[in-house]
């Protein structure tokens, strides 16, 4: 697995004094590993900065020892990313191009890209729609694609940025299924902490500030209590 290291990152808006992290000293090597909080805790901004997707205003991330602020190409090479609305990742008129659009920066000879595209259409239940327009998808059809379009990279690390927010029940579960398998490093960002039951860790951050960091139960649990404890 990578070993992802933030050394006291702290990421603020410009031009004022709020930290939306606020000095983060963590590291990262378990393979599946959940990261929850209430909007505004920064969790996403926590998953964007290991592949270079935002910048800490002070401090450094690492991957396998590399500052992703230095060597942020090589290390998106290594890195796939899945948004929560799959439409952000859309960018080719065809099914089958917008996989296909993912390995453009790998100059694989053409039957080696073939093959790929063939594979992760077949993967995702995707063939039959290889040629129809991505905007024609249903929720989680898109999701799929947008996995596919991932996974096609054979990336050392995936990084899901609330990948279930807009699906069914159905979908959800062939999301979880799917990640379930993976071989690579996966890193959730979630509100949906039933997905994490079976991750080898969770991190819970408020106020920018990691506040738990365990075992999902344990995480989980002290994540209910604490909204629990807020005002309505």
């Amino acid at each position: 697995m990578p070993q992802i290291r933030f050394e006291d990152v702290s990421v603020r808006y410009d031009g004022t004094a709020h930290h939306v992290l606020d000095r983060i000293t963590l590291e990262l090597s378990e393979h599946r590993i959940g990261i929850i909080g209430a909007n505004g805790s920064g969790k996403s901004t926590l998953a964007r900065l290991v592949n270079g997707l935002g910048e800490p205003t002070s401090g450094r991330v690492l991957v396998d020892g590399a500052d992703v602020a230095r060597h942020g190409r090589d290390i998106r090479r290594r890195v796939g990313f899945v948004f929560s609305d799959a439409e952000n990742q859309i960018v080719m008129p065809q099914v089958r191009d917008d996989v296909a659009f993912s390995l453009r920066r790998l100059r694989l000879p053409k039957a080696e890209r073939t093959a790929r595209v063939d594979a992760a259409l077949e993967r995702f239940g995707l063939t039959e729609l290889a040629e129809a327009s991505p905007h024609t998808l249903s929720g989680g059809q898109k999701q799929l694609l947008a996995l596919a379009s991932v996974l096609v990279i054979e990336p050392d690390l995936i990084i899901a940025d609330e990948p279930t927010t807009l699906l069914d029940l159905r979908n959800r579960l062939r999301i979880a299924h799917e990640f379930a398998g993976l071989p690579q490093q996966l890193i959730v960002v979630t509100h949906d902490l039933e997905l994490l039951a079976d991750f080898d860790r969770v991190l819970c951050l408020d106020g920018g500030r990691v506040i738990a960091d365990g075992a999902p139960d344990e995480v989980c649990g002290h994540y209910r209590r604490l909204m629990a404890e807020q005002p309505l």
